[in-house]
């Protein structure tokens, strides 16, 4: 990016090596399709939790477990945190293009102001500026008129091959945030933006739930987004906070992955009490609308087998009967 200087450093450099060694660590792990599709699913919710929870949604991660199982979208904090769980899902789906793009940021808008802003997926055409959180603009922000070829730029630094990815997801979140080209929702679409890069070059389950580690440091993220040319600061954080993420995030998949050996469970069954454990107390009818093709007995059958195992326990004898696991 022209307009903003950043300089790699020895700090920098010891935090994004140690990150690649876990990245390489992770693949000699080959954790099971069932421990990445848990991990994903509840780091995801988790993304989006945060990410929502950064710009002051009071929602707690039991609370929107409860919302989700019980299908209540029409809370306005439950459909902020339901949008960027959509958005999060795209860009880790193999769906999403490979390329970053203008139409990535308008879509990644528009899925997190869907039902919320009229404004959803198009930019700017008044002035705006940046706030701290005391409420004193510390930034002002670009004039709309050049927002589409300071977008332009950000996409090409974006798409260079010769920047190291931890560098560029940093900088591109940085810059766009200084870009600042919608009247809400910058700092959502800016964190998709980098875990979308990040993503595509193979970080994603090392890197998901870097939200939560930003919420809990949001004092010092804000004080890390305030210069307005020196992406520095910036980076030395965001690649602490990614560093302690892909640290949690190894050590659930290792843990998972010695679990899953010694239950010795099939893929199905050990899903089911992995979705158990996930949301405790959960009904018949919970778990059923996760698995559409399986055939309700089935599950049934499954169900009975951690049961027997002893992995699980059901509360009442009727239909309602919900299951827990055991610790």
């Amino acid at each position: 990016m022209k307009n903003v200087f950043y300089k790699e450093n020895k700090t920098t450099k010891e935090l994004a090596y140690k990150i690649e060694a876990l990245n390489v660590a992770y693949k000699t792990l080959e954790p099971s399709i069932e421990t990445i599709r848990d991990l994903l699913r509840k780091s995801l919710l988790k993304s989006a939790l945060y990410s929502a929870r950064i710009e002051g949604n009071p929602l707690s991660l039991s609370e929107v477990n409860e919302k989700f199982s019980k299908n209540d979208s029409q809370n306005f904090h439950q459909k902020e945190v339901s949008n960027l769980l959509s958005a999060y899902l795209f860009i880790n789906s193999k769906n999403s293009p490979k390329f970053f793009s203008k139409e990535i940021i308008l879509k990644l808008h528009q899925f997190i102001m869907r039902d919320i802003s009229f404004q959803a997926g198009n930019f700017r055409k008044e002035h705006s500026a940046i706030f701290n959180q005391a409420g004193i603009a510390v930034y002002l922000a670009p004039s709309p008129k050049v927002i589409d070829s300071l977008i332009d730029e950000l996409i090409l630094f974006a798409n260079q091959k010769s920047v190291p990815v931890l560098i560029k997801s940093a900088v591109t979140q940085f810059s766009f945030e200084k870009i600042h080209p919608f009247i809400d929702g910058n700092g959502r679409v800016g964190r998709l933006i980098s875990a979308y890069i990040l993503s595509k070059a193979g970080y994603a389950y090392l890197s998901s739930s870097l939200e939560e580690y930003i919420n809990e440091n949001k004092t010092l993220y804000y004080e890390a987004l305030e210069p307005a040319k020196n992406a520095n600061v910036f980076i030395e954080f965001y690649l602490r906070a990614l560093l302690e993420t892909a640290k949690k995030n190894f050590s659930k998949i290792t843990e998972s992955n010695n679990k899953t050996e010694n239950i010795g469970l099939l893929p199905r069954r050990n899903e089911i009490l992995l979705i158990i454990k996930d949301h405790p107390g959960c009904s018949f009818d919970f778990i059923s609308r996760r698995f559409g093709n399986v055939n309700p007995k089935t599950l049934h059958y499954d169900i009975g087998q951690l049961l027997k195992k002893g992995l699980i326990f059901k509360i009442g004898k009727t239909r309602g009967a919900l299951y827990q696991a055991k610790e």
